[in-house]
């Protein structure tokens, strides 16, 4: 089908882990790092918690991190929570200049646990770090957010301010721990933030309520490589300066560049380095970024996230500079990605509402109310739009320029995480469980 054929290369530079061909789904959002499956077929449009389920294996503690998955195990990490008390609570909250509802803990150990990926059995927990009287988290975030990245027999996992750690995946050994306390800020709701991985440099954000920055590590020993400060004047409120959003790389005539949202910035860095390469405002608020942005066909398309939220696209000139093309404002997300399939930009709102849009021009071609909210990102598998509530109800679309379902499913949890696709099953996490669901 014509308008499924997506055009990411020369403007996507591919993370080192997606060229591994047993790294099948390597990173948050599939091996181009945008949404799609790219070898997944004869996947199920019908499922349920009796229909289509090859397994289910209910995952101890809590986190949001997706799926990753190489050869025959599937990993993604979990943190084990102990509460503060009533009182410990109250009086750390004091520091608190939000009003948003939070979760406190008196510790919290952060975890990655590996399943048989024909059996869903787990068959290893790794103990990663450890934290006490850990910063608060959102109530609708957790303290294992960051979706982890494998890599050449390696798991990379990052966390935040809590830390990152690198482990061997034969032994099990931690190879190195990073939670060095300049690459600690306040993120306020918790990490949200995944890490990026480019030739020997594992890239990641920091942006919190007191300060803003990009950092990364040497992948080989965690020692930092380099770190750079935002450089984009930030707004009075503290609330207003944290982002949570995951950069991309791309590629512009054979130059690499990192492309970073921040609160109210767009940011393009070397990833070898760190320089910036430019920055452009969202004339508009935007802040607490969650989305990360998808490029393709000279574009590139992002969300400006809470505030007055919007999608913006923009071309890519010669430079690798961004100039605005079209933006649209009408029921733009706040937490989960858009995702570019072929000529057509789709995108869920928080609440529930469907947008498609002519990628070059900004023009609607559709927007439907599906209900429900929102938090996962879409996934792009098998020529089908798959989409995931926080109610636990997940559409499969036709994705063309028409609406047509072709099906509505419902697991007895709900959708943050999302949703990983490898050869013909799907692998779904909810907050309760993992599933893998394909057809018998």
């Amino acid at each position: 089908m014509k308008s499924l054929a997506f055009r990411l290369l020369p403007f996507l530079l591919l993370p080192a882990s997606a060229a591994n061909a047993k790294d099948e789904w390597p990173q948050w959002r599939g091996p181009t790092g945008q949404g799609h499956a790219l070898d997944a077929t004869d996947l199920p449009v019908e499922w349920s918690e009796t229909k289509n389920v090859a397994w289910k294996t209910p995952v101890p503690g809590r986190g949001h991190s997706s799926p990753v998955i190489s050869d025959d195990r599937i990993w993604l990490t979990t943190a084990l929570e102990t509460p503060a008390s009533e009182a410990a609570a109250a009086e750390r909250l004091k520091t608190n200049t939000g009003d948003q509802p939070l979760v406190l803990l008196a510790e919290v150990r952060l975890q990655a646990i590996s399943f048989d990926r024909e059996t869903g059995e787990i068959d290893r927990t790794l103990d990663l770090l450890t934290v006490k009287d850990p910063q608060w988290v959102h109530a609708l975030n957790s303290y294992a957010t960051p979706t982890p990245i494998l890599e050449d027999g390696r798991l990379y996992a990052h966390f935040g301010s809590f830390g990152t750690v690198c482990v061997d995946l034969r032994s099990g050994d931690i190879v190195w721990k990073n939670a060095d306390p300049s690459l600690q800020v306040m993120h306020e709701n918790g990490p949200g933030s995944t890490a990026v991985l480019w030739r020997d440099r594992l890239i990641f954000h920091l942006d919190g309520s007191d300060r803003q920055l990009v950092a990364a590590l040497d992948k080989n020993t965690g020692k930092i490589a380099w770190t750079r400060e935002r450089s984009g004047a930030m707004r009075e409120n503290p609330q207003q300066r944290k982002s949570y959003a995951t950069p991309l790389i791309v590629e512009v005539n054979g130059k690499a560049q990192l492309v970073s949202p921040g609160a109210d910035w767009l940011y393009g860095y070397d990833p070898a380095d760190g320089r910036e390469l430019w920055k452009i405002a969202y004339g508009e608020l935007g802040f607490s970024n969650v989305p990360r942005p998808v490029a393709g066909d000279g574009m590139l398309f992002l969300s400006t996230g809470f505030g007055k939220t919007e999608i913006q696209a923009f071309r890519l000139k010669a430079d690798g500079s961004p100039e605005l093309a079209w933006r649209e404002k009408k029921g733009a997300p706040r937490m989960p990605s858009p995702l570019l399939a072929g000529a057509e930009l789709f995108f869920v709102s928080d609440n529930g509402i469907l947008s498609c849009l002519d990628a070059k021009t900004g023009e609607v071609r559709y927007q439907e109310r599906l209900g429900g909210n929102f938090s996962a990102s879409p996934l792009l598998a098998d020529g089908k739009l798959y989409l995931f509530s926080r109610e636990g109800i997940a559409t499969v679309l036709n994705p063309g320029p028409k609406f047509e379902k072709l099906g509505e499913n419902t697991l007895d949890a709900g959708h943050f995480a999302s949703v990983s696709a490898v050869e013909h099953a799907l692998y779904i996490r909810t907050e309760k469980a993992l599933y893998r669901i394909e057809k018998p």
